[in-house]
């Protein structure tokens, strides 16, 4: 018995000194997933080294410039653009309380309200019309597309010539009906209209083409099985080509509207913001804050408050908006 002990002793030590058994299964698990992980490692790598020409543009014409606009906004600064007092959101708060800043923001909701609806509604009228098989409507797709390769700063001088109280086609057109001529640009009442005329005008050329060649990727076999079943030509359009086409429609109203926010050039040259600010939306008030007031921290706490909200309209759009959106 004391021999049997002995042994059974001698066998747990030899138990206890052998190493753990390890599954060739689970080691060669654990190598796979680490092959696995570097080569996702290099080619991040990869990808980035090819990336970093348009990130290093990024960052030097985009994100340092809005992080200086952001830094600016708490500081006050002399006119050559140094920073002399840390304020911290003393310029959002007065911004609020400004009836200056208060009006820009109500004429910028009236200015985008005036051309996003009309210039989409218009450009799609145009791309329906233009995208009929019809002889010589080649002519006719270059004719509205034509504003598309003007300046802002060109079409905004050609309007403003038709603008012109004594020598404008406008009034000249409403004098032969026995009308009085119109101040289209040193009224109150109509200086904006006549800015968002100018607006719609120079985006029907972007927004014509971009609507047709939506129109022309929808397969004319919907239409001709339309045909046959005897749908006309309302019902086809607000079935077919407008379903199919809502996905185009979504990206010209987002761009659409952005680009009104942002809109300078045409008021610069038309109005220069007057009447009485009648056309000072906050774009141009940016401009006047910064470059002619020398204000720079209050400019620039307004174009962080305009980045702010036209963010979150996109992201409206995009939540509220792209539900409504028919893909293919």
């Amino acid at each position: 018995m004391h021999s049997n002990a002995v042994r059974k002793v001698e066998q747990s030590n030899k138990n206890h000194l052998q190493p753990p058994v390890v599954h060739k299964s689970g080691k060669l698990q654990t190598d796979t997933k680490r092959v696995q992980r570097v080569k996702s490692w290099k080619l991040f790598g990869e990808g980035l080294i090819y990336l970093f020409p348009a990130l290093l543009l990024l960052s030097v014409f985009l994100l340092y410039p809005m992080a200086k606009t952001l830094y600016y906004s708490f500081f006050i600064t002399n006119p050559r653009g140094d920073t002399l007092l840390f304020v911290g959101l003393e310029h959002y708060l007065s911004l609020m309380k400004s009836p200056s800043f208060q009006n820009s923001m109500i004429q910028t909701f009236k200015f985008v309200l005036y051309t996003v609806p009309t210039g989409v509604i218009v450009s799609l009228f145009l791309a329906v019309i233009a995208n009929e098989r019809v002889r010589g409507i080649e002519f006719f797709r270059v004719v509205f597309s034509s504003s598309l390769g003007i300046s802002v700063a060109a079409g905004a001088s050609i309007w403003l010539f038709m603008f012109h109280p004594s020598l404008g086609v406008l009034n000249n057109i409403l004098q032969v009906f026995g009308l009085e001529g119109v101040a289209w640009l040193t009224s109150g009442k109509w200086a904006l209209l006549s800015v968002s005329v100018t607006t719609i005008w120079m985006g029907l050329g972007f927004n014509f083409i971009i609507l047709l060649g939506g129109l022309q990727s929808i397969s004319q076999e919907l239409y001709e099985s339309a045909l046959i079943d005897g749908a006309g030509y309302f019902t086809r359009l607000f079935k077919i080509t407008l379903p199919l086409l809502s996905p185009t429609l979504f990206f010209v109203i987002t761009v659409t509207l952005i680009n009104a926010f942002q809109s300078f050039g045409q008021i610069h040259i038309l109005t220069g913001g007057g009447p009485n600010e009648a056309t000072n939306i906050i774009v141009y008030s940016i401009y006047k804050e910064a470059f002619e007031f020398s204000r720079f921290g209050t400019a620039s706490a307004q174009a962080i408050i305009l980045f702010v909200f036209i963010l979150t309209v996109t992201i409206l759009q995009f939540k509220v908006g792209e539900k409504k959106v028919h893909y293919q």
